[in-house]
């Protein structure tokens, strides 16, 4: 039975807070990587330069990561309530033009706009804008050519002033040729020749006739559940926050699904921890609500570690109040009277923006005590870290809340049963509590309409290395390694011939190129030697050396091992120096048989993940490159010198062997 006194005090909330932004706004994602690309300066001085152009101060807004890490900092604009636009790589010039030319006289900036992901298949609105892009990267970039030569077939007609042609700075399509996006439809055409200009100008344009032939039809590969806030919202304000539809699966809850209830969504929709081990949530939280005990805990595993990894500070950043509502949920669901947000210190802003949003949803009677009218009451705090990678692992989290030493305890008994001060606590990374609000919103069979298998719902992935757009996505589960980087960034850095993909950064192991069409699944990616992890995926080209790749992540975990546990503390040290004595050219074929005996011992009897997996980059390095190893083995120590000048003068090894 609905309780309808709960569903009316969000339904007062929501109408306290206003109608929201004007018709006319700029947006400037201003997450930590927007913020160090300048994004805090143009915040300043798109507030000055809207003030004098007659735009007030409200309307110059924040945002998070929209996730386009290569071209920030970005900004939105939306005019007189149409199609908003969003630029890249703006800084003070561009800023300034972008008030000028597209504020003020209604023109897109050129060169700067990025592709909207939506892409319509009919034309609905007449033409304002087309942008375009020569996605080929072969014989040199024609964008300015089509642009010249479709602008003068607009003047032929007369439309040459209703209809503005623009560069694009990413179309969000890659090797399909020239492709031509028509706003504000969203119409878009892939693989277009000269002579289809006067096709498009004269049927699309002239009259509204959609080119079959042209039009891509393809899906957008990402899926945006965990991201569906970033870029989009304020992250400090709880008003854009209510309006953007946050706490609203906390109020249906609350109001009609109880507690086994939202366990049962949370199971119905497949969803798997996303931190790593990919143990099914609801499960989990089933195990936590079963003991009886005077107080339970939940814990939101923010102690991001991973090197490359920005996934959940990214989001803490962008859509805080999502992350707080999903720690509500959960300790609705397994009986929880306290939370904690247990994040790393080095993640000053995500800090920031978590506590405000705490002290800003306790006001507002979202936190704390008789939660909406409910009876029921919950609160949450931040706990920081201090930069220890093992401290991701669930006992040492906990100890380390306590006040103790940051190191590993033996399980069983695990924290559902026995964990923060001996009392039952159930522990979720970031993104798997920011995916808990939409399934309790939209139901778990709707999550789990994505995926595959065993594996559903979608998972954010940050890519980078030597990929040629680093950047955040989200993709249904099963999405192959080549699609994200090939479709959504765009392929490997300079076109040079890709290697292989780490997953799942220290603790996963490396994708050779010929396995790129594998799904990425819990399943597929443990058959192949890797793991999921939190959703790190490096992309290292022909030029990197797979060795020098194994030593650098064990050398990453022998650096971060607590040293409780010898098969950790001792042999992730000795396996380092034999792959030391390899890469220097004194190795021999023997190194190569007693690493592998110390890879067996530290996954069999390390004490927790750490140690574990710590061997995953060596053995999957060694399963798909070997003939690397035997080259330095055979080759010696002449090898290895010319392998050091290669890198020293830039040079591919094969121009240095």
């Amino acid at each position: 039975m609905i309780n309808r006194r709960i569903k009316e005090e969000f339904e007062r909330m929501l109408r306290g807070v206003g109608e929201g932004p004007p018709g006319t706004w700029v947006r400037v994602g201003m997450d930590t990587g927007g913020i160090a690309a300048g994004a805090d300066r143009l915040f300043a001085q798109l507030r000055e330069a809207c003030a004098e152009a007659g735009v007030p101060d409200t309307a110059v807004l924040r945002a998070g990561s929209y996730g386009y890490a290569w071209i920030d900092p970005l900004v939105e604009v939306r005019v007189d309530g149409g199609a908003p636009v969003l630029y890249g790589i703006v800084d003070e010039a561009v800023a300034t033009r972008i008030v000028d030319e597209h504020l003020k006289g209604g023109r897109l900036v050129d060169g700067h706009v990025i592709a909207p992901r939506h892409r319509g298949a009919k034309l609905d609105q007449p033409v304002t804008a087309i942008i375009v892009q020569d996605t080929s990267r072969e014989g040199g970039d024609k964008t300015r050519f089509f642009q010249s030569s479709m602008e003068d077939e607009l003047k032929v007609r007369g439309m040459g002033e209703e209809v503005q042609v623009v560069r694009a700075l990413d179309m969000g399509i890659y090797h399909e040729g020239l492709v031509v996006q028509l706003l504000p439809s969203g119409v878009t055409y892939t693989n277009v020749l000269s002579r289809d200009i006067v096709r498009i100008v004269e049927e699309t344009v002239s009259n509204n006739a959609v080119l079959e032939d042209l039009l891509w039809t393809r899906k957008d590969l990402q899926d945006r559940i965990v991201l569906r806030h970033c870029g989009h919202l304020d992250p400090e304000s709880l008003d854009d926050a209510l309006r953007g539809g946050v706490y609203r699966g906390l109020a249906d809850a609350l109001a009609k699904h109880g507690p086994e209830g939202v366990i049962d969504e949370v199971k119905a929709g497949g969803l798997r921890g996303r931190g790593g081990a990919g143990f099914p949530t609801g499960f989990k939280w089933e195990l936590t609500r079963k003991p009886a005990a005077k107080r339970k805990f939940v814990i939101c595993n923010a102690d991001e570690g991973d090197p490359g990894a920005f996934m959940d500070r990214s989001i803490l950043e962008g859509d805080p109040h999502s992350v707080l509502e999903g720690l509500i949920l959960a300790g609705y669901a397994v009986g929880a009277s306290k939370g904690f947000f247990y994040i790393r210190a080095e993640y000053p802003l995500a800090v920031a923006r978590v506590e405000k949003a705490i002290a800003s949803a306790r006001e507002r009677g979202l936190l704390g005590e008789n939660i909406l009218g409910s009876g029921w009451n919950f609160d949450a705090e931040v706990r920081l870290g201090a930069g220890a990678f093992v401290c991701g692992e669930e006992t040492a989290l906990i100890a380390s809340i306590e006040g103790k030493r940051g190191s590993p305890e033996p399980r069983p008994p695990y924290p559902s049963v026995k964990g923060l001060w001996g009392m039952p606590t159930c522990i979720n990374n970031v993104e798997t509590l920011a995916a808990v609000p939409w399934i309790i919103t939209n139901g778990g069979a709707s999550y789990a309409s994505r995926g595959m298998v065993k594996s559903l719902g979608t998972k954010v992935f940050a890519v980078t290395g030597k990929v040629r757009n680093p950047q955040l996505v989200e993709v249904p589960m099963g999405t192959t390694v080549h699609d994200i980087v090939y479709n959504i960034c765009g392929g490997v850095q300079d076109d040079i011939p890709i290697k292989g993909v780490q997953t799942g950064g220290p603790s996963g192991g490396i994708i050779p190129e010929k396995l790129l069409d594998t799904p990425v699944t819990y399943e597929n990616l443990q058959a192949l030697g890797s793991i999921m992890g939190s959703g790190g995926m490096l992309i290292m080209d022909e030029n990197d050396c797979m060795v020098d790749v194994a030593a650098f992540y064990l050398k990453f975990c022998v650096d971060e091992s607590c040293g409780k546990c010898a098969p950790c503390r001792v042999g992730g040290y000795q396996m380092l120096q034999l792959l030391l004595k390899i890469s220097r050219g004194r190795g021999s074929t023997e190194d190569l048989e007693q690493i592998r005996r110390i890879c067996t011992a530290m996954q069999k009897a390390s004490l927790c993940g750490l140690g574990q997996t710590a061997p995953n980059p060596i053995l999957s390095s060694l399963r798909y490159f070997e003939d690397e190893y035997f080259a330095y083995i055979e080759g010696g120590t002449s090898y290895a010198r010319k392998r050091k000048r290669a890198l020293a003068e830039g040079k591919s090894l094969k121009e240095a062997v």
